[in-house]
């Protein structure tokens, strides 16, 4: 079995969730945008990786995640979703602390640990952001969810997730009252600028832009 340095197992969770955002064939410039990192390292990183058999790498078609690319890559997010988990609810962070602290504890190699870990924690679906998490086995539970901003008017439904989960953004939603399972109904769109106000959990109004609207995941 190949082992993995912290910096690889980096890239091979990039490219999946790049993959997994609809990207078919994803290029160097795009791990190089999401990673921060100069084009010319990126494409030292992916001709190791394809060395080791986790992604598909030719220049100019793209970077395809293989089989066992995914499986790794599912490995790493089921640790980090975890630790998100572990750090709200035993260690008092906030969901907005997490994924610096998250990102550091995702790369423990026990699977004991993990099982244990899981166990404790009463095997939870979702992390502190809404984001499903994935069991010993890589699968993933995924519900049905909308973007708040495509809600139609007097339509309702549950917080359930977040898209960005900048600290930044989710400070925002803390301050404006908008958290996961609060309850919310879509009570004016604004056709000039699609900025809309909700009214959550029967009791607070809300108004938003269309870009905070297009961050919250919706189950209706």
């Amino acid at each position: 079995m190949n082992k993995f340095s912290f910096a690889e197992e980096n890239y091979i969770k990039t490219i999946y969730e790049l993959t997994d955002a609809g990207k078919k064939g994803v290029s160097t410039n795009d791990i190089s945008a999401a990673m921060k990192l100069k084009p010319a390292s990126v494409s030292d990183m992916l001709r190791k990786l394809g060395e080791k058999g986790v992604i598909d790498y030719r220049k100019y078609y793209g970077v395809h995640i293989t089989e066992e690319g995914k499986k790794h890559a599912l490995s790493i997010i089921r640790k980090q979703r975890l630790w998100e988990v572990f750090l709200v609810e035993k260690l008092r962070f906030t969901w907005d602390e997490v994924t610096d602290v998250a990102d550091e504890l995702e790369h423990v190699q026990s699977s004991i640990l993990i099982r244990r870990l899981d166990e404790y924690l009463g095997f939870p679906k979702f992390d502190p952001h809404g984001d499903p998490i994935p069991d010993e086995y890589g699968d993933v539970r995924v519900r049905p969810r909308i973007p708040l901003n495509e809600v139609e008017l007097n339509g309702s439904g549950q917080i359930v997730a977040v898209k960005d989960s900048s600290a930044a953004f989710l400070r925002y939603l803390d301050k404006v009252g908008a958290y996961i399972g609060a309850r919310i109904k879509v009570i004016e769109k604004v056709e000039f600028d699609g900025s809309i106000e909700i009214l959550v959990d029967n009791k607070k109004t809300i108004f938003m832009s269309k870009d905070v609207a297009g961050n919250i995941l919706i189950m209706v």
